[in-house]
């Protein structure tokens, strides 16, 4: 099929803003993008005088933000609706508004492909911080197709979005259900209405200790290696992993072998979040990975869904590090509060999670099902 620059579908941009300096501006930075939903989460409603020096982009309804650092990451966002103020986006954008005769969902939906990223990531440039220039991402080659067949991909491709995003909410209200059940039976443990012991981290476990220190020799396959990016809050995530093989995992298992039941905490960049290991997952972790092996008095998922709790996470942000990367030291955690309520609640707790956990697979299932083709779609009419 023939290929146009995507420049070619866009007006030319608009440059860099100027206003007064008591002007009310609502600027949308990289970090008001998410990244996995690809929408505006939110903007900072300041005065132009005092924004950052990279709140320069004006942006209107209809525009697509396309974020030219870590594009890896692939923060893209369609601004659905105008802000009440001057609606301001960071210089780390590149904004894409497209020509009359093109759909800008069209846009918005290639600058989400595979081979869109692909083709950023090979020109980034910056081995810490990679990069692209605007004029890098308006010479991306997209496939030309006619304004009606723009319509016509981006009504599916939307319809399956609107299928994915609605099953991602069920999930969502699926563990804030856990979340309001472990609350009804455990109550707000800030103030610990119900008068249960007390007790440190270092004297509810039997081992806290952390990934490998040294640089694992990594495989293209393998045994999972797991680091704080692959623990999420109540899951673990293992699409992008990294591997070693099996004398790599000998060779670190002398120190420690992960069991079913440790709790999996992050303890570096993005500190605090935390998962029980599974059954029958075979890992290892590196430095920014600990791990918390309670005795028995703690069921490991009340465990879990306690350092969870903002009583916890409230303690965690106090111990870690304040620099420019969190840590959380294992000297930290031992230090850590929690408190140990009757063996026989807590796994009650355990059994609605279960029940709970098997609606959540249910409708992971059919998300992973509509993904799959979503992604295949995406390649078919953008590969």
């Amino acid at each position: 099929m023939a290929k146009i620059k995507l420049g070619d579908l866009c007006k030319p941009s608009a440059g860099q803003i100027k206003e007064d300096e008591d002007t009310l501006i609502d600027y949308i930075d990289i970090s008001s993008v998410d990244n996995e939903t690809k929408k505006i989460t939110g903007y900072q409603t300041i005065i132009f005088g005092e924004s950052p020096s990279r709140a320069r982009k004006v942006v209107k309804r209809g525009n697509i933000l396309v974020s030219t650092v870590r594009p890896n990451l692939n923060a893209v966002a369609l601004l659905e609706e105008d802000t009440p103020n001057v609606t301001v986006a960071s210089t780390g954008f590149c904004v894409l508004e497209s020509k009359d005769d093109v759909d800008p969902r069209f846009i918005f939906n290639f600058c989400k492909s595979k081979p869109f990223i692909d083709d950023m990531v090979s020109q980034a440039t910056g081995a810490s911080y990679p990069a692209v220039s605007d004029k890098i991402v308006r010479s991306a080659l997209v496939p030309k197709y006619s304004y009606q067949e723009q319509q016509s991909i981006s009504s599916v491709l939307d319809k399956l979005t609107g299928i994915i995003d609605g099953r991602r909410i069920e999930l969502l209200e699926l563990d804030n259900l856990i979340k309001a059940r472990f609350v009804e039976m455990f109550g707000d443990l800030n103030i610990n209405p119900k008068g249960w012991v007390l007790k440190s981290f270092d004297e509810l476990t039997y081992l806290i200790t952390d990934g490998e220190h040294s640089t694992p020799r990594r495989s293209d396959k393998g045994i999972y290696l797991l680091s704080a990016r692959n623990v999420l809050n109540h899951a673990l995530q293992l699409e992008d992993v990294d591997y070693i093989d099996e004398e790599e995992y000998e060779r670190i298992a002398r120190r420690i072998i992960p069991q079913a039941g440790d709790v999996l905490l992050s303890c570096s960049g993005t500190v605090g979040r935390c998962c029980c290991v599974p059954d029958g997952l075979k890992f290892q972790m590196v430095r920014s990975t600990a791990i918390l092996r309670f005795k028995e008095e703690l069921n490991p998922v009340f465990a879990e869904y306690m350092i969870a709790s903002d009583y916890v996470q409230k303690q965690i942000d106090k111990s870690k590090t304040a620099s420019s990367q969190a840590n959380l030291f294992q000297g930290k955690i031992a230090k850590l509060k929690g408190f140990v309520p009757p063996r026989a609640l807590q796994d009650e707790f355990l059994l609605f999670v279960e029940q709970v956990d098997k609606s959540k697979f249910a409708i992971q299932k059919a998300l992973a099902k509509t993904q799959t083709l979503f992604d295949s779609l995406m390649q078919e009419y953008f590969g």
